[in-house]
């Protein structure tokens, strides 16, 4: 099979980020298994999705994981110009496909090159890794991380996390986390807005609150030149509240997107988050004892990861792609996921990040070439390693 026709099946499963992915991921533990591999499914506790892992190659510490995910981002209110889940070639070099460039490309690439893995003198494995729910908050990486730990004697040295870098190393990323919080206040005539407490004042507040967080850290001198921005940021991204100009609201609710810089403690932002809620909570129950801030998780942090651009892991990008020049982002990927089980994490798969999640996506021919060329350089590479 060739690595378009691959991908043109991939792109065929419509599997949303929160959908069951059962029906994709059976497809792949099948043509995997077709090869005398045997794969491991880690489900979810309602076992309506699942990640797969399997090990290619003999049972000895060093290998190589490859990760992907399964899911992709919907498709509703975008001016596509084709059908989103059928791969069309339109002969200018570029093939269209919701998820072709993220990140089904990547997964054509590893299936597509699986024949030659298995024929190959492997010294040291392959494994693979797909996931599910990666595009709502990579919530299924974990526990495919802790099952491949516990299933395999051995300890691979590297995780390659193959999201669009047009086959760039990346050798970071910032963490990320998304907050929702609800501010419940007391309505009355806004003639009375200091004998009630305004939802939409109080989540003013914390907007302000969060911009300077954001100001404190950048003076205190924790930045990063490596990224863009090179500081953590806060961002209020949505904000919702009250019903008319002269009603004091009893209700807002906002967003906040919040991105770490490796060095950063995500977890005490979110800490320092909630203490200031509370100690407004406190302050204005005087006024109106049913004040509340509810801050909530819109999903868990994903965690950021940094590998020195010296490492062995952007080495054996530069090996096998021909690519030196690395690059750091700031979107989420499963990379951080991995670099704190212990892996060397990397981020390196075919295609453009530009052209993702948005309408009439696409990855060039040349990008998906280049990509199992890398597959296969990589097979060649561990022959030897």
């Amino acid at each position: 099979m060739t690595v378009q026709t691959m991908l043109e099946k991939l792109v065929s499963f419509p599997v949303l980020g929160g959908e069951s992915n059962l029906e994709i991921i059976h497809w792949i533990k099948d043509y995997i298994e077709s090869f005398g591999i045997s794969t491991t499914l880690v489900p979810n506790k309602k076992n309506t999705k699942a990640s797969l892992h399997c090990r290619i190659g003999p049972a000895v510490d060093g290998g190589v994981i490859l990760s992907g995910h399964t899911d992709v981002v919907p498709v509703k209110g975008q001016p596509w110009t084709t059908d989103p889940f059928e791969l069309i070639d339109k002969s200018d070099g570029n093939l269209y496909a919701r998820g072709s460039c993220d990140m089904k490309g990547f997964l054509a690439c590893c299936l597509t090159a699986l024949p030659d893995m298995v024929e190959a003198e492997l010294k040291t494995p392959i494994y693979f890794a797909f996931t599910y729910d990666e595009e709502i908050g990579c919530l299924a990486a974990e526990a495919l991380i802790e099952n491949i730990k516990a299933s395999y004697s051995e300890f691979p040295k590297y995780a390659i996390i193959g999201e669009a870098s047009m086959l760039k190393p990346i050798i970071g990323q910032k963490s990320i986390h998304i907050i929702d919080i609800t501010v419940n206040g007391s309505e009355g005539h806004s003639s009375r807005i200091k004998q009630e407490v305004s939802a939409v004042h109080e989540a003013a507040r914390i907007v302000l609150w969060a911009e300077q967080k954001m100001n404190d850290l950048i003076d205190s001198g924790s930045s990063d030149e490596r990224f863009n921005p090179p500081h953590s940021s806060l961002h209020t991204g949505m904000i919702n509240g009250g019903i008319a100009p002269n009603i004091i609201a009893n209700k807002t609710t906002l967003s906040l997107d919040i991105r770490c810089l490796p060095q950063d403690d995500a977890n005490q932002l979110y800490q320092d988050l909630r203490d200031y809620c509370k100690s407004r909570e406190k302050e204005m129950q005087s006024i109106f004892s049913g004040f509340e801030i509810e801050v909530t998780e819109n999903h868990p942090i994903v965690p950021s990861f940094s590998t020195s651009e010296t490492s062995a892991a952007v080495h054996l990008i530069s090996k096998i792609t021909g690519n030196k020049e690395w690059q750091t982002v700031s979107y989420a990927s499963e990379a951080g996921h991995f670099a704190n089980a212990g892996f060397e994490s990397i981020i390196c798969g075919p295609g453009s990040i530009a052209q993702a999640h948005r309408a009439d996506e696409f990855i060039s021919k040349d990008q998906l070439n280049k990509g199992i060329e890398m597959m296969y350089a990589l097979v060649k590479h561990l022959e030897t390693a």
